[in-house]
């Protein structure tokens, strides 16, 4: 039974809060603040009790008011001009029954936190990893989660890249269906199990960034629009939903409601970034009138946050506008990083054979990966055929740690016919040199969840819906993915994975003992870190650090120059043995003291590779293996492979160093 509201109250501005928006503590009880301008009466109505509290119109829109008695832990909705519906708070720390259920009052100061001390990371220097909670573990929680970190450190990684955890309907899915943006889903864990997770991360050096979807709502459980209709605009298409209001008329409190949520899950959170999904349809036209893009104000909104420590905000972004990440007083949006789909397009042309759907415009060809590695992004705005029109922007000068380069993420195995991982698409020796590339690299690398042990678990495209909108989604789901000629005919759209399948969940589910089965593809990761990080070649990360050549059909150099004669060959042969008899290729010189040796092979048998033979011929000609990558330095240089029996010194984790190779190489 609902009791009958309290009297109306004057609101109260005077009271400090520390968000706009949203139900705060306060000694005794706490207050409420709501945007909704189309009500002439909005309360609050406390669970399960059914007593009300009325709070007062601020004459713009807003309702605020103190609510006696409402404490830590408690369940409230709102109800809006005395309907029978009870709403969630659109700034609802936690939803412990999901989004149709009543929000939850979280105290933001109970946690108490050990990372005072955490500086947090710039995009320099940094590996991200990418994960999904909910397959991560077979648990699919973050305590689970938090015990498999240690590994990912000793790895070589350096950041996480969380997929979205705001909360959505139903048992399981990717996230980006996501209503409640203020509250980490019931499903991995309350609010201080996202927040342990955190703080151990940061125990191990590893800061935690997390991806967030500011271009549109999930289909279900999304109550904003009974809010304010003004949340959301039809001037622009978009197609996961309706397009999100940041520059029409009554878009003020809308922009502030995203910048909160951004600041918020830095400062309540310490996360230590964002990562912004599909940027190109955050639609704002603000900057005709002067003002700056929205994504501008979120960077902005982070930074000062975050208070002084370092923060990392990478975009999503299919068209690749490298203003993305050009600084804000240059016109860009100030993000420090953006997704290159270039050269994953060109990589999986080269490592499948196959140029359908959108692979059509790459050929995998070494000329394309000489211009990724010195260029960043293949199209900077040529005609691209597969849109019928131009692709992207000019990015010369664009800052090598600005582009995050990778061989595979939750979208690109998902859509696929199987949501098969790569290595079981192509060879393991083209693999191997092509993660070499990859790792290697003047941009920034990013691994997705098990790539690092040639996870068995696909990685498909799942969403518990309710029934009629779990139809729609898999009918959707089949003509996004029928681009793809191989998997338009009827034979393979029969057997396609449902998504709302529990199986299709399930299955995607990681099963750590694999590092050990696999540790010869542990090794090559962990290696190929390594010497990307204590390399001082590779770590510079440079603009104009580095040059290219094609060698062959299949093969080609890129040469990394050190600042004191200590350069590196990085050579890449994805075809047949190629016997290189004239050497009419200057990249290729010696260095000042006339000798190449071998510092790192991919054919190395704890690789699982063959072994490598002298790439010098006894008669000056140069022997490049088949499929495979080689690193090599001046002579008498510095380490370069793991020795597993050595450590830190930490007293910790047993960490590799690196001990010379030439020649045939052994696991010393």
């Amino acid at each position: 039974m609902i009791s009958a509201a309290t009297p109306p109250v004057e609101a109260q501005p005077t009271v400090k809060r520390r968000w706009p928006i949203g139900v705060e503590l306060l000694p005794g009880g706490a207050h409420a603040r709501v945007w909704a301008p189309e009500a002439m009466q909005v309360e609050l109505v406390a669970e399960p009790d059914g007593c009300a509290t009325a709070l007062g119109g601020e004459g713009n829109g807003y309702f605020s008011g103190t609510v006696p008695g409402l404490g830590v832990g408690a369940l409230y909705r709102f109800r809006l001009d005395g309907g029978e519906m009870l709403y969630p708070d659109p700034m609802s720390r936690f939803q412990p029954e999901g989004p149709q259920g009543p929000s939850q009052l979280v105290d933001p100061h109970r946690f108490a936190w050990s990372d005072q001390g955490w500086q947090g990371r710039a995009i320099r220097g940094q590996v991200i990893y990418e994960m999904h909670i909910g397959t991560f573990t077979p648990e699919g929680t973050w305590e689970a989660a938090l015990k498999q970190l240690p590994a990912l450190a000793d790895l070589g990684v350096t950041v996480l890249e969380v997929m979205p955890v705001s909360e959505f309907p139903g048992r399981y899915g990717w996230g980006y269906d996501g209503v409640n943006l203020f509250a980490p889903t019931r499903l991995y864990g309350d609010v201080d199990a996202m927040r342990h997770f955190v703080d151990g991360a940061h125990r191990l050096g590893l800061a935690v960034i997390l991806d967030v979807v500011y271009n549109h709502f999930g289909p279900d459980g999304n109550y904003l629009k009974c809010f304010a209709k003004d949340y959301f605009t039809d001037r622009y298409k978009n197609d996961w939903g309706e397009s999100i209001n940041f520059d029409g008329p009554n878009s003020g409190p809308v922009r502030e409601f995203f910048l909160t949520n951004a600041a918020f899950w830095i400062e309540e959170s310490h996360l230590d970034g964002l990562r912004l999904d599909a940027t190109q349809a955050i639609h704002d036209n603000s900057e005709a009138r002067g003002e700056p893009h929205i994504l501008t104000e979120i960077s902005l909104a982070v930074r000062k946050a975050a208070g002084g420590r370092a923060t990392i905000l990478v975009g999503e972004n299919e068209p690749q506008h490298a203003s993305m990440v050009h600084p804000a007083e240059k016109g860009g949006c100030g993000l420090c990083a953006i997704w290159n789909d270039d050269l994953h397009h060109s990589a999986m042309v080269a490592l499948t054979g196959r140029t359908e759907a959108y692979y059509t415009d790459y050929r995998g060809t070494p000329q394309e990966f000489v211009s990724a590695s010195k260029y960043g992004f293949l199209y900077q705005g040529q005609w691209y055929g597969w849109q019928g029109k131009r692709r992207g922007m000019p990015a010369y000068g664009v800052p090598r740690p600005a582009f995050v380069c990778f061989l595979q993420n939750h979208d690109q195995i998902a859509n696929s016919a199987r949501g098969l991982r790569l290595h079981a698409l192509t060879t393991p020796g083209r693999l191997r040199a092509m993660t070499a590339l990859i790792l290697l690299g003047p941009g920034t690398p990013m691994l997705f969840q098990g790539q690092e042990f040639a996870a068995s678990a696909p990685f498909l495209y799942f969403a518990d819906h309710k029934p009629d909108l779990a139809d729609l989604v898999e009918k959707g789901r089949a003509e996004f993915l029928a681009q793809f000629p191989g998997i338009a005919g009827p034979a393979m759209q029969a057997v396609l994975p449902k998504p709302h399948a529990e199986d299709s969940f399930t299955r995607c589910k990681l099963d750590h003992r694999e590092r050990e089965a696999n540790v010869h593809v542990w090794k090559l990761h962990r290696d190929l870190l390594r010497l990307r990080r204590e390399d001082v070649v590779f770590a510079a990360q440079r603009v104009g650090g580095l040059d290219g050549a094609v060698l062959g059909e299949e093969a080609f150099v890129l040469r990394y120059f050190g600042e004191e004669g200590d350069d590196r060959l990085v050579l890449v042969n994805l075809g047949r043995d190629l016997i290189l008899r004239a050497l009419a290729e200057p990249l290729l010189a010696p260095p000042s003291n006339g000798a190449w040796m071998v510092l790192w092979s991919s054919e190395d048998p704890a690789y699982g590779g063959c072994g490598t033979a002298p790439v010098e011929q006894p008669d000056g000609a140069w022997r490049l293996p088949g499929h495979a990558a080689l690193v090599l330095g001046p002579a008498q240089d510095f380490p370069t492979k793991s020795d597993p029996t050595k450590s830190d010194g930490d007293g910790g984790n047993t960490t590799p160093v690196i001990v010379v190779f030439q020649g045939s190489e052994t696991d010393s």
